[in-house]
């Protein structure tokens, strides 16, 4: 192993790296107080989403970095799963009560009501679960292990490479993961107990292509947040569908087998046949050979942040045709946008890019 190494002018990918390791993990120690407070799900929502990013910033430089054991990515999945099963349950406990409750009769509510308990029960066991994950020597071995890397970061020598020239190489792979993905062949109106998990599995890998790609936005322009917020939509849509499937098997484990809730089940059928409204259209954009050439083509030309940044539209007239003032939803929309070829000489350091704040459910 090699000890970081700057390369002066340019912005090494070891340099990148430990600036995103950093501030995700930096999140996740802020809200901590917060979720073992548990008096708003807000900041469990917040650690699960920085875990989730700073293992994807893990995995894609982990043939740069070497992290100390206790901190690296299978104790963050352990983690991860455990405040995973606790949000699960604020999502459901909360779509159940603010959302669905009020569509129905009385007599379906007090079955519902029942469920919502024993819902309640399961979370106090999750919470209790979560507390001591976040109080037990394990979970303190592993903050002290990235603090001892932060302070002195140990990197591979591929780390003192200059970043700009990676990037390609960094987002390509699950770019290719993303479109051999079996689920863009599931049909439209198919039946979700037997293609909801394949569904749920693409929703993962989009996430994951989304949080890798978000690290890297300075880098690219218009089009390439226009694709990146469709992303979010599609991600979106089918987490509601993985979400009502949940919801049902939960209340069929906590309901008697004779009970049927037949308001509740037109409104989450209803709320799975909004959700795949524009599933045909998606898929066929997927699936279509320009479409997926325009993505690997984009992925080519990154940019220093002040170039990329003039192809915005906003920032001039010129750079970016009609096409990417659209939400990026035509096949030829990101073939349209032509990106400036990298400068020989790189500007002042840029500061690395976590992703956009969304308010939305599944950041």
């Amino acid at each position: 192993m090699n000890a970081l190494l700057a390369v002066e002018g340019e912005q090494t990918l070891g340099e990148y790296a430990h600036a995103l390791i950093r501030s995700q993990y930096r999140r996740i120690v802020k809200q901590e107080k917060k979720v073992l407070a548990d008096r708003d799900p807000e900041p469990l929502h917040q650690v699960r989403v920085s875990l989730r990013r700073l293992r994807v910033a893990l995995q894609i430089f982990d043939l740069a970095v070497e992290l100390p054991k206790p901190s690296r990515v299978k104790h963050l999945r352990h983690l991860a799963s455990v405040l995973g099963k606790l949000r699960d349950l604020d999502v459901q406990i909360a779509a159940l009560r603010d959302h669905y409750r009020p569509q129905l009769t009385e007599a379906e509510q007090l079955w519902l009501d029942r469920a919502l308990s024993a819902l309640s029960e399961r979370r106090r066991r999750a919470f209790a679960a979560a507390e001591y994950a976040l109080t037990q020597p394990r979970y303190q071995k592993l903050k002290e292990g990235y603090e001892t890397w932060l302070n002195q970061p140990q990197c591979e020598s591929v780390a003192q490479l200059p970043l700009l020239p990676l990037i390609p190489d960094l987002l390509s792979p699950l770019l290719s993961k993303l479109l051999l993905h079996p689920g863009w062949l599931v049909p439209v109106d198919s039946d979700l107990r037997t293609q909801g998990p394949v569904l749920h599995n693409l929703r993962k890998t989009i996430k994951q292509v989304r949080y890798q790609a978000e690290f890297f936005t300075d880098f690219y322009g218009q089009v390439f947040q226009q694709w990146l917020d469709t992303l979010e939509e599609l991600q979106d849509r089918l987490g509601t569908v993985q979400d009502t499937q949940v919801l049902l098997k939960l209340l069929a484990h906590e309901l008697p087998d004779q009970v049927e809730l037949p308001g509740l089940k037109v409104a989450i059928e209803q709320q799975q046949a909004e959700a795949l409204s524009n599933w045909g259209d998606v898929r066929q954009q997927y699936l279509a050979w320009d479409f997926r050439r325009s993505l690997h083509q984009m992925l080519l030309d990154p940019t220093w942040p002040a170039e990329a940044a003039a192809q915005s539209p906003q920032a001039t007239d010129s750079a970016a045709t009609s096409g990417d003032d659209s939400e990026g939803s035509e096949p030829d929309a990101l073939a349209a946008a032509e990106l400036p070829a990298p400068s020989p000489v790189p500007p002042p350091k840029a500061s690395p890019s976590g992703g956009k704040s969304r308010a939305r459910r599944t950041p």
